[in-house]
């Protein structure tokens, strides 16, 4: 979706950076209670490419992932998405990038209330007043994601893979420059797991979208263009040698 501005964004060019920190720190807490949970991040993602963030449990990696997606405020250092810089950000900035990206959660999120098709047009409604090209736009999606027939089931009547592939389809729905997911397929079996990376992967680079998967799933690490391992809130390029290619298998 457009930002609310004069000028449209424009999709990037595959290839280019389209997150950008430098030196980037966040905390919590006050006082003598305060603890640092990034350490100076610098790392980027680009147009065109699946990148993953990996790292165990408390390392600080759902916290970056809501600085990148706007979702709270950046306190120290640097952090560009899609163009603009997130420090100093007012609200009205940060609602504006969240309108061009695409969030997909490990729960879902779908409105258990509402058919398949029903949650996938939920997005479209922002920006197409049209109800017919609404219809198609979220049929094609489905389609694309291989759930076209089940259009009017709800999110209870489907498997797990099936919600997160109707997650992915509303995700992308109103054509997201980026599109930020946190561990989706933890709750996945290894097959059902691959096929959606694999998914998110070609629908995205089809339109030079970029992807930051967040997951401490190895097996995910062959899908990816980039790999980045975060740990005690510290980040750094990481290429994973042979053996624990073999073990992610």
């Amino acid at each position: 979706m457009p930002a609310p501005s004069a000028t449209p964004p424009i999709q990037a060019a595959a290839g280019h950076a389209v997150i950008v920190t430098e030196n980037l720190r966040h905390s919590y807490g006050e006082g003598e209670l305060r603890s640092q949970i990034l350490h100076g991040l610098n790392f980027e993602v680009k147009a065109g490419e699946v990148t993953l963030l990996v790292g165990p449990s408390g390392s600080g990696k759902s916290t970056l992932l809501t600085l990148i997606g706007a979702l709270r405020s950046v306190e120290e250092g640097s952090l560009q998405v899609l163009g603009r810089e997130l420090h100093g950000a007012s609200e009205r900035d940060r609602v504006a990038i969240r309108r061009r990206i695409g969030f997909i959660f490990q729960s879902h999120n779908l409105v258990s209330s509402l058919t398949v098709l029903q949650n996938v047009q939920l997005l479209l409604q922002l920006n197409e007043p049209n109800p017919r090209k609404r219809t198609e736009r979220a049929c094609a999606l489905l389609d694309a994601v291989g759930l076209s027939h089940r259009l009017h089931h709800y999110p209870d009547e489907l498997s797990g893979g099936q919600r997160q592939r109707v997650a992915i389809a509303r995700a992308l729905a109103p054509e997201p420059e980026l599109v930020l997911a946190d561990e989706p397929t933890a709750s996945l079996d290894s097959q059902s797991g691959q096929d959606v990376v694999e998914l998110l992967g070609d629908l995205c680079r089809r339109r030079s979208s970029a992807v930051l998967l967040v997951t401490h799933d190895l097996r995910l690490l062959k899908d990816a263009d980039r790999i980045w391992r975060i740990e005690d809130g510290r980040v750094k390029a990481w290429q994973p040698d042979a053996t624990e290619l073999a073990g992610a298998h």
